[in-house]
Order: structure tokens, then sequence, then C-alpha cells
């Protein structure tokens, strides 16, 4: 098969990229380095050309409702349009579990995706996985007050977005389920104490303050809005051994 992934060079789809060569398919990156442009519609059509299936895993990093409903709706919006042209036979999506439960922030950019998806005539797959291990690592470098590295406190139950990569590698290869079952990690952690964790192993030793941030999205993470629910899939390594393997 030749499977197209969208976002490829990022944080999970370059883990999707690894997995669907190591089951043996054509694995083809769709990025502005190789000339295509999800939100102008450049290059896409030829990039997709012969696909089978694609892989949609594209990221903005915004806060903001607004610009994630642009961003979301016209990237996936472009790349279904070119899947139609194509012919794909299977397009699938990654979103985030619990945005239908806060529909806020950058979460209501996701649920306009999925809108987005669920109206084209393209044979879709959606899944919805959970925070990633490497989301701690991020807020480290990202959340600050001046100087000081700050640690949100969230309710999550993390998945390393290795294993998010091998199941939309694995879901692309069979055939579209519309909303498959939610991804989540073995176990919850506290996010706050995930990032301090993660600090320690950076060798950073200062004080690092755990803070409510502000916001709808936020509130509800605190709340554990984005748990997932008893059915989801689990996945295997946990946060500790995620750390430990870096």
């Amino acid at each position: 098969m030749k499977i197209v992934i969208a976002g490829g060079t990022g944080t999970v789809g370059r883990h999707t990229l690894d997995a669907v060569r190591a089951a043996g398919h054509q694995a083809v990156s769709l990025s502005r380095s190789v000339g295509v442009d999800l939100i102008a519609g450049t290059g896409v059509d030829a990039a997709l050309d012969g696909a089978d299936a694609v892989i949609d895993t594209v990221n903005v990093s915004t806060l903001k409702a607004r610009t994630a409903e642009e961003y979301f709706t016209t990237a996936t919006g472009n790349l279904l349009g070119a899947a139609q042209r194509a012919r794909v036979a299977h397009v699938v999506v990654l979103s985030i579990v619990g945005i239908d439960r806060m529909p806020y922030d950058y979460y209501a950019g996701k649920i306009a995706q999925e809108r987005v998806v669920e109206a084209s005539p393209v044979p879709w797959t959606i899944l919805r996985a959970t925070q990633f291990h490497e989301f701690a690592g991020q807020l480290y470098g990202q959340a600050r007050i001046g100087p000081l590295h700050v640690a949100p406190r969230a309710r999550v139950q993390p998945i390393a977005a290795r294993e998010v990569g091998e199941h939309l590698a694995e879901l692309a290869a069979g055939g579209a389920q519309g909303r498959a079952r939610d991804l989540g990690g073995p176990r919850e952690e506290r996010l706050d104490e995930m990032v301090r964790a993660f600090a320690r192993h950076a060798g950073h030793r200062g004080w690092i303050p755990s803070v409510s941030l502000p916001g709808a999205q936020m509130k509800g993470m605190r709340a554990g809005d984005a748990l997932p629910d008893a059915d989801a899939l689990r996945g295997r390594q946990t946060y500790a051994e995620w750390l430990a393997a870096l």
C-alpha cells in the first residue's frame, strides 16, 4: 500500500511514518519541505496520486479557538478534497479524547476538524487519543512566568507518541471504521508531576510551582474531562518508563 502521512515530521507523524514502513508499506510524508502546503492547497494533489490511504496528524501551535478552527478546517478540508479527487480509499485522522466534553480553545479546532471529516464522501476513521508523554517536555519549555518554569495542573492519562503512530498505521491499512475506539495511556497521571519529573530528568533543580491555568479547556482537564472512558484501548509504556528510556 501507498500510505501518505500529513504532518509526517511532527511528534506523532514521524512515528507513524516509521510504523508504516515497518509494516512493509510505502510511506510518503507531506510537509512544506517537500513542496506541500495544506493551507494553500499547493502540491497536495500530486502527493496523493496513487495513494491507497492517508493519515492526518497535522497540528498547529495555538490556544485560540478561532485560529485552531481556521487551521484545521482548511488543512484537513484541502487534504480531503485531494483525497476525493485521487480516489483514496481511506483517510485516518488523529483527534483528542474528551474534546466533546470541553469544546473550547484549541479543542474547538479539533471539533471543527472532526465535523469536516464526518461530512466528507471519502471513507474515514477518526482516532481520538489522550495526551502524549512528550507533552510534559513541551510544557516544561513553554509554560513560564518570566524566567520561572511552572507546571500546569491537570488530570491526564498519557500515552507514548510512538504507540499512537503504530496504531494509526494499523488503522490505515484496514477499512474505514468511522469513530474508532479511543486510545489512552496505561495509567492516570498528574500533569504537574509529569512536568517536574521531566525537568529533573533534564537536570533542572529549581522550584517549579503547580499552577491552575485559566480557560475552559484547562478547567475541564483539571476535572478529568480529558481522561478516556473504561472501554478505551490502553497503551503499554508508562510515563516513568518512557522518561527512563530518554
